[in-house]
């Protein structure tokens, strides 16, 4: 069955990535080096593998201080195959007004990346696994082809579609409202473009987030990004086709390093036919700012805001984050973070404050 397929495919990946450490990645991170997202991460829009130099840079330039391990870890075994993944556990206290607090803890998510490279540059096969805590279930399965001085690629399988700053929290407005997450890979081929400043990706996939096809509409992604030393700025639309009813999404986002401060933002403006109301728009937006003034050590404000329906007024929501974060070793990682939640009155779970710690390995 395909569920046992994917059970033996993540137990191999598994298999693989134990064997090995990893880095961490944010887009802030690319913003304060100024370079790509491709240049940490096999995917050109960032998450997932990393590569040789995302690997280095953790060890040597993320962390707090470097602990001698033995020769640095570059994540690749041999010249053909590449190896990381992701730990995450996590306490998170919620509190509703009106309601008793309640607290979860355990384990948010092990992950696990295996890239296998019959032809370096320019042929490879990628497995994204998520192992735990619930059945293994594979993300993204693809096959990528590169032409001869890199600037061109293709790949054709099921990935993460290119829209938007890639974001590890997938409860972000920008995440959850766009539905373009770690949770909604999709089937399809995507071109790639890289070449000097410029980024560009186009796509088209089932418009199904995974799940089987269901009509003869498609999605249409499209990401374009313009990377200089202390800036960047971008756009992204997307069009999905689905029996339904049309959703059209377009954004622009951009980053800003100024001094210690790193700084993110990011607009998306919805539009959804077929709703039971009609025509429905809809905003989301994300600011921010990250400082960090010693090496391994982060502190994080992000501002968010939510309108669900432009034409129903006082019905936005927003949500204040305040992180710190610390990264004492090499692949270890630990975020203290407090959330409040604002939204209208007569809905006390918008209203709600969250306080959460997390453990991040990435090995």
């Amino acid at each position: 069955s395909a569920r046992c397929s994917n059970e033996v495919l993540a137990a191999v990946v598994l298999g693989l990535a134990l064997l090995s450490p990893a880095a961490m990645a944010e887009p802030y991170l690319a913003v304060q080096k100024g370079l790509k997202c491709g240049t940490c991460h096999v995917s050109p829009s960032g998450g997932g593998l990393r590569t040789a130099y995302g690997n280095l840079y953790a060890q040597t330039e993320f962390a707090a201080r470097t602990v001698k391990m033995g020769e640095l870890w570059t994540g690749e075994i041999g010249k053909y195959l590449a190896v990381g993944g992701d730990l995450r556990a996590s306490y998170q206290d919620i509190d509703v007004p009106g309601q008793p607090s309640a607290s979860t803890d355990g384990l948010d998510e092990l992950l696990a990346y295996v890239e296998i490279r019959p032809f370096p540059k320019y042929l490879s096969f990628y497995v994204d696994a998520r192992l735990r805590p619930d059945d293994p279930v594979v993300r993204e399965q693809y096959a990528r082809a590169s032409l001869p001085g890199g600037k061109w690629s293709v790949r054709v399988g099921e990935f993460f579609l290119p829209y938007g700053l890639r974001l590890q929290d997938d409860d972000a407005f920008i995440r959850q409202v766009s539905g373009i997450n770690f949770n909604t890979p999709d089937k399809g081929w995507e071109v790639r473009y890289e070449g000097g400043p410029w980024s560009a990706q186009a796509a088209v996939t089932r418009g199904t987030a995974g799940g089987p096809e269901i009509d003869s509409g498609k999605q249409y992604s499209l990401r374009v990004s313009h990377v200089k030393a202390t800036w960047r700025a971008g756009a992204s639309f997307n069009l999905n086709d689905a029996r339904i009813g049309d959703r059209q999404m377009q954004n622009i986002f951009a980053g800003l390093r100024t001094g210690p401060v790193t700084w993110l933002a990011e607009i998306d403006y919805i539009i959804d036919d077929g709703t039971p109301t009609g025509r429905r728009q809809s905003w989301a937006t994300l600011v921010e700012a990250t400082y960090g003034s010693r090496r391994g050590l982060n502190l994080k404000a992000t501002c968010e805001w939510f309108d669900p329906d432009d034409d129903v007024s006082e019905d936005e929501q927003n949500r204040i984050s305040l992180v710190w974060e610390y990264a004492p070793m090499q692949f270890v990682q630990a975020r203290f973070g407090y959330r409040n939640y604002g939204g209208i009155p007569q809905n006390p779970g918008q209203n709600r404050e969250q306080l959460f710690a997390e453990l991040h390995l990435a090995f």
